[in-house]
């Protein structure tokens, strides 16, 4: 009797333990979604370097053989010019349209489709050697740029709606996990002793493809965001489906709950398009924030290091600086574009947070060597003050959002947004909001 007591004993206790535990659905989904999103996006920044040598040559012998005569070195720097920051073009494409996609296919539609772009690119960038067309490795890297584009938009925004809140930054966090580990297994697979030689680099460039069909294959299993199906289509009992998938039976309830508060507090409101957020009085600080956490993550010389890699000599000092800053600020502001922003307005806050990750990006790649230049070994103190500028922002304007639902951080900034001496009306409004969220 002891003995069946215990056992019985010890199966409720595992039981109550296993209630308070994630959900394994939650951690799988994360890693199906970054492999197609944040790490496409580190792996094809970091594989662009190891070949530019052999990209030179080929555009140097087709040049030749198609028009018979040299290629001029100034038009050969300006055509692998256009080669790498082509990217940057198709990454600003893909944030601008991530959003909609987002809305009208879903979270998981979106990013879905997001990868067959990515397979077209590979296609084009892996015949264009031998095919002896360079413009199909211009046209194969601004894809591949609108592919990373679009998943540095939707997938955070994935993860931020099926998290609980208890653990949405630490689901966030997946996100600069991947990119870390994307540009180290591109610095990796890039070494000329593997795919970075003069036979293989257009296969280096076209093995962007095995991230898109490992999610091909991978996230069709998860389902949709739970909050894109019930705010968005309306579809109560399909969210609960995902709910139950996500949290467990046994503790879905809770965020069905507050799904249901945040349905309630929008009133069958419509999402918003980016520029609409720009005149929208309610959300002000909130895009303040998001686009100073932007730019101050983009300038804060983690690009600098990426444009600066040296094979070998310095690969393992500057993947320790990545791994840092992706493990520490690098995956603070895709959570807090999540946070601060409620159903209607977070695809738009999306679409505005990766246009100004993108020209940020550009900006500093373009710049960066002027810096050098300039400032010699120096460079990067431009960076520790505009570090220092974007820390002493966070510490003024940003509020804690720990264990907080997405509508109690909005009422954070209520006062931020509409001022202590709020007029009557907007009180008025407010408060009748509160209450309805309250009940």
């Amino acid at each position: 009797m002891n003995v069946m007591s215990s056992l019985i004993w010890a199966g409720r206790r595992m039981e109550l333990s296993q209630q308070n535990l994630p959900s394994w659905t939650l951690f799988l989904a994360v890693c199906a979604v970054g492999i197609g999103g944040t790490f496409q996006y580190g792996y094809n920044v970091s594989i662009i370097n190891a070949p530019t040598q052999h990209i030179h040559k080929f555009l140097n012998e087709t040049w030749t053989s198609r028009y018979h005569k040299e290629l001029n070195p100034d038009l050969l720097t300006f055509l692998w010019s256009v080669i790498a920051s082509i990217f940057s073009l198709g990454g600003l494409c893909g944030a601008l349209i991530g959003g909609s996609m987002a809305i009208r296919l879903g979270r998981k539609g979106a990013l879905l489709m997001n990868n067959i772009i990515a397979i077209l690119a590979c296609i084009l960038m892996g015949i264009s050697f031998p095919t002896g067309l360079f413009e199909l490795l211009i046209i194969g890297r601004f894809l591949i740029g609108i592919n990373s584009g679009i998943g540095i938009c939707v997938q955070p925004l994935y993860i931020g709606e099926i998290a609980p809140k208890h653990l949405r930054g630490g689901m966030a966090m997946g996100t600069s996990i991947f990119l870390t580990g994307g540009i180290l297994t591109g610095q990796i697979i890039g070494l000329r002793e593997l795919l970075g030689g003069e036979t293989y680099w257009p296969l280096l460039l076209s093995s962007s493809c095995f991230p898109a069909f490992a999610q091909l294959l991978f996230l069709p299993w998860f389902p949709e965001s739970p909050r894109y199906l019930l705010i968005d289509r309306g579809d109560e009992l399909s969210c609960a489906k995902a709910l139950k998938r996500f949290h467990g039976s046994s503790e879905y309830q809770r965020e069905m709950e507050d799904i249901q508060r945040e349905r309630f507090a929008l009133d069958g409101e419509k999402p918003k398009k980016p520029w609409q957020l720009f005149t929208d009085r309610g959300v002000r600080w909130q895009l303040i924030t998001v686009i100073v956490m932007t730019m101050g993550q983009q300038l804060s010389g983690i690009n600098a290091e990426l444009y600066s890699w040296v094979p070998y000599v310095s690969m393992t000092s500057i993947f320790a600086f990545i791994l840092s800053f992706g493990l520490g600020p690098g995956g603070i502001t895709n959570t807090l574009t999540a946070e601060l922003f409620i159903q209607s307005s977070r695809p738009a806050a999306y679409m505005i947070g990766g246009t100004t990750s993108w020209i940020s990006f550009f900006t500093i790649g373009m710049l960066f060597p002027f810096i050098v230049n300039e400032l010699k070994q120096y460079c990067f103190l431009v960076f520790l003050l505009e570090c220092s500028l974007v820390a002493a922002f966070i510490f003024l304007v940003i509020p804690e959002t720990k264990n907080k639902s997405f509508l109690e951080i909005k009422k954070e900034f209520h006062k931020l947004n509409f001022g202590r001496n709020t007029e009557k009306k907007d009180t008025e409004l407010y408060e009748r909001r509160q209450l309805r969220d309250e009940f």
